[in-house]
């Protein structure tokens, strides 16, 4: 457990519902900013409309989840489909924002992960839409990673072993997918894939590489069944993007990987 157990039971459902209630919000937001960033705009300035018929939508329309419940997944005004895809984001969202605080507390590294968290969602949409993971949001990963684990005093040797278990995880995977190219006669996997996984590797450790390779494949797997418009450019027909699913699993392996793996590892003992 952690220090926000030594307070009031009163006190820590409102930590957990505040936490909820901000990963939802801040869900919204990096859903509206990579949908506007795609389509050329700016996410910083002008009101949110509806992409339909352009209506700025008001305040109870942006209330995160419950807005798109309320309104049966349309717009109030014209009646056009809003993507599922925003509430489940940002239900997710705030499910892994309460969960991290449950799991650390209040301290710098849930700061650390709940950022990451955030980073790894636009990874994760940005792909989905267009098959393609910008190294801009990897580089912000590993920002966070660096700045925040320097802010908690750990200094050089976190940041060595952090470094070991993103190499440890992408290095093995970069050279199967060289030999799997060779083979197949076509790229097996993005470059971006193998640096997102080195990313994600910064935040783990070497014990919990295999459980997030191991979670991605099987998300991924789940992911093959959700219906997508088309295949992006250069991509073979039906080809899944694979940043959600390694994002998915990131989030898992920094709640529950340690703990899964000790447990595991203590039935051989």
């Amino acid at each position: 457990m952690n220090d926000l157990f030594s307070v009031a039971p009163l006190v820590v459902v409102e930590c957990l519902a505040l936490a909820a209630l901000l990963g939802a919000v801040l869900a919204s937001f990096v859903g509206c900013a990579v949908a506007r960033s795609l389509a050329g705009q700016s996410f910083l300035t002008g009101r949110s409309r509806c992409d339909s018929c352009g209506h700025v939508l008001g305040p109870f329309e942006l209330v995160p989840v419950f807005s798109w419940l309320r309104q049966k997944g349309r717009c109030r005004w014209c009646g056009a489909n809003i993507p599922a895809r925003c509430p489940v984001t940002e239900g997710l969202t705030a499910a892994a924002f309460g969960a991290f605080v449950w799991r650390y507390g209040v301290s710098l590294q849930t700061m650390e992960y709940l950022i990451f968290t955030l980073i790894l969602l636009a990874v994760a949409l940005v792909d989905w839409d267009t098959g393609f993971i910008s190294d801009g949001l990897l580089l912000a990963g590993i920002l966070d990673f660096v700045l925040l684990t320097l802010l908690r005093g750990e200094g050089a040797a976190a940041l060595g072993r952090g470094l070991l278990a993103g190499a440890a995880l992408a290095v093995p995977l970069l050279l199967i997918v060289l030999v799997m190219d060779r083979v197949l006669g076509r790229e097996s996997m993005g470059g971006g894939d193998i640096k997102l996984f080195f990313t994600v590797g910064l935040f783990g450790s070497l014990r919990t590489d295999l459980l997030v390779l191991l979670l991605a494949c099987l998300i991924g797997i789940g992911l093959a069944f959700v219906p997508q418009k088309t295949a992006h450019e250069g991509e073979p027909s039906g080809a899944i993007p694979f940043g959600p699913a390694i994002s998915a699993a990131a989030v898992l392996s920094l709640l529950w990987g340690e703990p899964f793996v000790a447990a595991y590892l203590n039935l051989f003992v």
